[in-house]
């Protein structure tokens, strides 16, 4: 099992206007002025548990071993909902039970994962709107000072999650759907480089047809220069994910699709 490194990463929906990322970095190195952070995002959809799952999944592998994920898109805050601290073979997170970790969880089903518990670890505050200061902040800082893992509270086995959309077939057609639109407005799908050749094995054509609301697309081009301007296209992104584009532009514009539209590949 890894040992907590001084890193820790923050993604939230609490964006850079207000004071709310100062005064968790400001609790954390109050504890341990060593510690160091790497802001994965600040600009997740307010209140969107399922946006912040993808962006930490999307990136938490990147980063050394050891390093402590700080996670918090909390529309239940203040509620009887837990705050949980896991680890993997890797990585420690904590965030709130909402289904933040489901992805997490899917990927390392050993994760030992316990509720934050132990008031010592906790700030003490007027009201409990803001446990990304209160709460999380002297957790994750408290756990890179080396305090043990037992410490924080008891072991959770039911952690809250939420149904992972998984391509299905439908013939000859794979069915899948946009799980993100970054900043860009790309559309990035859950289908990959291995759904693609499985639909080119059952249907016998290397040629892929790729189809969205009422948008076909021929085919996949390898780079984001490729193609005609205002016109959508498909690719393999770095990821390993089909993503539709527009050259210089938005596909979510353009398409009027977003999170949760249907993607078709036959």
């Amino acid at each position: 099992m890894p040992h907590p490194s001084w890193l820790i990463t923050l993604l939230t929906d609490f964006g850079d206007r207000d004071s709310f990322v100062a005064s968790m970095k400001g609790v954390v190195l109050t504890i341990n002025p060593q510690a160091t952070f790497v802001d994965l995002s600040h600009h997740v959809p307010p209140h969107s548990v399922e946006a912040a799952a993808y962006l930490l999944n999307s990136c938490y592998r990147d980063f050394p071993k050891g390093t402590v994920h700080v996670a918090v898109v909390d529309p239940g805050v203040g509620s009887a909902r837990r705050a949980l601290i896991a680890k993997s073979e890797r990585y420690f997170f904590l965030a709130p039970d909402n289904g933040l970790l489901t992805y997490i969880l899917a990927g390392n089903p050993e994760m030992e994962v316990r509720e934050i518990e132990n008031k010592d670890y906790r700030l003490p505050s007027a009201g409990h709107t803001f446990d990304g200061r209160d709460l999380f902040a002297p957790a994750a800082a408290w756990l890179t000072k080396q305090q043990s893992f037992e410490s924080f509270g008891r072991l959770v086995t039911d952690c809250k999650t939420f149904t992972i959309a998984m391509p299905t077939w439908e013939c000859k057609a794979l069915l899948g759907e946009i799980v993100h639109v970054d900043r860009f407005g790309n559309l990035i799908s859950n289908l990959t480089q291995q759904h693609l050749e499985e639909v080119r094995a059952v249907t016998k054509h290397q040629q892929l047809s790729i189809r969205i609301g009422k948008q076909a697309i021929a085919g996949l081009v390898a780079s984001y220069s490729e193609g005609a301007e205002g016109q959508p296209y498909a690719l393999i992104n770095s990821d390993g994910k089909l993503e539709i584009f527009v050259k210089e532009a938005s596909a979510e514009d353009l398409l009027k699709a977003g999170r949760g539209a249907r993607i078709e590949v036959s």
